[in-house]
């Protein structure tokens, strides 16, 4: 049964993102790991389909659509391969921060080519010493006339080679106490004098996924390029993260569900002692249960989804959404590889890509560990 977010218009809309991305993804995916990234030229007919930034308002080159078509897109993407987070990133991470922050200006420069694939966004949070601890960071955008001067290094940043719009998150206030407060986020285009980047970071999986250092000398940085108020990117970021984290369980509970339709398909087919391995009580037992969990993530996230589209306060749900749904794709999908035999350990079968894809997801968007002491906060603990 489709979720009551879910409405006609959005299961055709699912229909040609699911046989856009069959024809044109699907063939192409496993040279793209082999690349080491996904191509502009797929961005571009990404963008030609109107399959990015479907929330900025059609003055921007968008179509003002609600987060369910946001959560299709997503769930189709990881379906193909985790490798494809990039373009979430780019939809619903990026660009919703110069939607909701950006001066008409900013928002007329950049949204447009964003939506047409001509602008590939990035968002540069952490660094060689700071992850998860964002107050940490070290890189510093001090004040000079009508320019910022931007000094630092960025490390695992998604998109970050490809990437023409870089949100970077800095400290126009060293000396503010508490330190986040002096935090500010600055666009910086590619091309600008002193942005460099620095290697494309070789990874356990999300092979076709290119990520990146990025290097910061000296970079001027028009003022005009401040996104929102200086001194309050720590509370813009803490808005957004909430979407962001939302993002990480749509794809996660999509990579569950795909891997055990596809171990349920194998198990009837592959025989063992005379009978196909289905008819084992213990691979019954394990897919039963995997079945289970799978099912209880499906409601739980559905009903997360719906919160947010009616812009509830979903912070406590989200990290507990976040974590739970993480670390049940990675039960999910070591069962699904350990029910495939050898064969799940060969690089023809999607479940070893799967299994090397997986477990990054527990770390970014905020370690799971992260995510328990925010519920833990909230609960007044």
């Amino acid at each position: 049964m489709a979720a009551s977010y879910i409405q006609e218009e959005h299961e055709i809309f699912r229909e040609a993102v699911r046989k856009f991305l069959d024809q044109e993804a699907r063939p192409n995916y496993r040279e793209w790991e082999k690349g080491g990234m996904i191509p502009r030229e797929f961005w571009m007919k990404l963008g030609q389909q109107g399959f990015l930034c479907p929330g900025v308002a059609e003055s921007y080159g968008g179509y003002n659509a609600d987060f369910a078509y946001s959560v299709i897109l997503n769930e189709e993407f990881e379906r193909i391969g985790s490798s494809l987070v990039g373009i979430g990133l780019h939809n619903d991470i990026v660009t919703p921060y110069i939607d909701s922050y950006g001066t008409e200006e900013q928002k007329n420069k950049w949204l447009p080519k964003c939506a047409t694939g001509e602008m590939i966004s990035a968002i540069a949070m952490t660094e060689p010493g700071a992850g998860s601890d964002l107050a940490g960071i070290k890189t510093t955008a001090v004040k000079d006339g009508d320019s910022f001067i931007l000094n630092g290094e960025k490390t695992f940043i998604t998109n970050g080679i490809l990437a023409d719009l870089v949100v970077v998150v800095c400290k126009t206030d060293p000396k503010a106490n508490p330190p986040h407060k002096g935090m500010s986020l600055l666009v910086v285009e590619r091309d600008t004098p002193g942005f460099k980047r620095g290697r494309k970071l070789e990874k356990v999986g999300l092979h076709a996924q290119d990520t990146a250092e990025l290097i910061f000398e000296d970079v001027r940085v028009p003022a005009e390029n401040l996104l929102g108020e200086e001194g309050k990117g720590f509370y813009y970021l803490m808005d957004k993260l909430q979407q962001e984290r939302l993002v990480v369980s749509i794809a996660a509970q999509t990579a569950a569900e795909t891997m055990l339709k596809e171990t349920v398909s194998y198990v009837k087919q592959r025989e063992a002692f005379g009978k196909p391995i289905s008819k084992l009580q213990t691979v019954q037992f394990r897919i039963a249960e995997m079945a289970t969990e799978v099912e209880v993530g499906r409601s739980f996230l559905d009903d997360l989804i719906n919160q947010h589209i009616e812009g509830k306060e979903v912070t406590t749900k989200v990290s507990m959404s976040k974590w739970w749904h993480t670390e049940m794709a990675r039960r999910v999908i070591t069962e699904c590889m350990q029910l495939h035999g050898g064969y799940g350990y060969m690089e023809e079968y999607e479940i070893a890509r799967r299994y090397r894809d997986i477990p990054v997801a527990s770390i970014y968007a905020g370690t799971n560990d992260i995510m328990k002491s925010i519920i833990a906060k909230n609960m007044g603990l």
